[in-house]
């Protein structure tokens, strides 16, 4: 009995010193995992933007026909954007005690900076991942940028009463970054200079509760590690309603607005992508087509690399119309159940014609320069901009302009300017308000709107048991009624 009591107690001793080991091993494995995240050469997505991509193409004759510009612009793989020395400091970890939001319509290049500052430091202490509304998948996306399993590969479940993934996405992503605040603070010893994570689109999570909480989750954290310089965090958003979110409580956010490229920036990406693509360079015709689509980096890139750049323009123009109207199209005599879709819409035209109205404003002060012998500057080709409180007025409505944001029809920039998302749009709206009866469109519409309301506010009264020649007379008293009162309402 003593063998086999001495037996047992070795047995179990033995089994709890190397449960204690594997635990011990299982969180510094987890931390050095992580660790190995940041290292250089790692990132996941950095790799992907990077892979090679085979061109086929067949070269024109490769030639420029136009107007030298006066200035060129940087450019290395991409074009070297004026925010990207910033973009460069933030990334290789050199701006300190602040986290940073990236504000900017999609396809303005946040992403593309960003990914640029990687590759020129080889991710060295940077991670990435991109958001989504599914917080499970997101869970997912974050785990796979910090190399972290949420404790999924533990062998200890087996001892285990509680599953450790039933308290849901939001705790697996607070224990994520638990583990992340140790591996910073003991790389900061060794670097000097704090991590970096990217947070990309981030206005993919939901506008709701649950989004919101997951914002102020990882801002909380951005507050501390911003403040101790173990960890700087980089939110990127085409989308306002972020900014708007995460303004509340920021005391160390920091805000970049990224814009389109100025008309003559414009111009240079245009001619340098046709140039390595091995397409010819005509001046005239790059910049019919910059008048188009503007300086919207996506758009540019696809417009230099077709043949005919201004056909290319006006195709995109076409889709952008029709979009538009699929969008926010007015029906005339329009049905009830269709009420509240037409005043979004009626409202959202207001809007986008006061944006045709001083882009008329715009051409027709250039007129008169030229009429008067100076020579006009390139405002004409810029956006025309409208303080976010006069939008509400203009649109009588504070609630439609997040719609028109999400749905990329118009951008709000950090001073609450409202612009139009793009050239494209504006030139589509154009092209809707100045038919001939666009005005008396509308007018029917808001018309009809009015009616639909005024029949909903309308109550009908009716009386049965009533003879031919009979008849009602009904008192009506503004104050309170006397039931007991005959004389206020009588039937004979």
């Amino acid at each position: 009995m003593f063998d086999a009591a001495l037996t047992t107690v070795v047995g179990l001793g033995l089994v709890f010193v190397g449960g204690i080991a594997y635990v011990w091993w299982y969180k510094k494995n987890v931390l050095d995992k992580i660790e190995l995240a940041f290292t250089a050469g790692y990132d996941p997505a950095l790799e992907l933007a990077i892979h090679p991509v085979k061109k086929h193409h067949e070269p024109d004759d490769v030639s420029f026909d136009g107007p030298e510009l006066d200035e060129e612009i940087p450019w290395t793989q991409h074009l070297r954007r004026n925010e990207q020395d910033l973009i460069d400091r933030i990334i290789d970890g050199t701006e300190i005690g602040h986290y940073w939001v990236l504000l900017g319509p999609k396809g303005s290049g946040k992403g593309t900076m960003i990914f640029d500052s990687m590759a020129a430091i080889n991710a060295d202490g940077v991670a990435m991942c991109d958001a989504h509304p599914d917080l499970e998948v997101f869970r997912l996306r974050l785990g796979k940028a910090l190399n972290y399993e949420y404790n999924e590969d533990s062998q200890t479940g087996l001892f285990q009463r509680r599953d450790p993934r039933e308290g849901g996405a939001a705790l697996d992503i607070e224990r994520a970054m638990n583990k992340l605040e140790k591996v910073a603070l003991r790389m900061n010893a060794k670097r000097g200079k704090p991590l970096v994570l990217v947070i990309n689109n981030v206005h993919f999570f939901n506008n709701d509760e649950s989004g919101r909480n997951i914002l102020l989750q990882f801002q909380q954290r951005a507050e501390s590690w911003a403040a101790s310089g173990i960890l700087t965090l980089v939110f990127t958003t085409d989308d306002f309603w972020p900014f708007y979110v995460m303004r509340r409580s920021g005391s160390r956010m920091h805000v970049l607005s990224i814009s389109d490229l100025k008309h003559k920036e414009a111009l240079a990406a245009m001619r340098r992508i046709r140039v390595n693509a091995g397409k010819s360079c005509n001046g005239s015709l790059i910049e019919k087509a910059v008048e188009v689509v503007g300086g919207r980096l996506s758009y540019i890139n696809k417009v230099a690399k077709s043949r005919d750049m201004v056909r290319m323009a006006n195709e995109m123009l076409e889709v952008e119309s029709a979009w538009l109207l699929s969008q926010i199209g007015l029906i005339t005599d329009c049905d009830d159940d269709v009420m509240d879709e037409q005043k979004w819409s009626s409202c959202s035209w207001l809007l986008l014609q006061e944006f045709v109205r001083l882009r008329h404003e715009q051409e027709k002060e250039r007129a008169d320069k030229i009429a008067r012998g100076e020579r006009p500057d390139n405002t004409h080709l810029q956006l025309p901009s409208i303080p976010y409180a006069q939008c509400r007025q203009i649109m009588t409505r504070a609630d439609f302009l997040e719609d028109l944001d999400r749905k990329n029809i118009i951008a709000i920039d950090v001073n609450h300017n409202v612009r139009p998302d793009s050239m494209l749009i504006l030139h589509a709206a154009m092209r809707v308000v100045e038919e001939a009866d666009f005005q008396e469109t509308i007018d029917s519409v808001r018309d009809r709107i009015d009616e639909i309301e005024s029949l909903h506010r309308t109550r009908e009264l009716t009386f049965k048991d009533l003879g031919p020649g009979d008849k009602i007379k009904l008192y009506v008293d503004k104050g309170l009624v006397d039931e007991d009162d005959d004389d206020k309402l009588k039937l004979a």
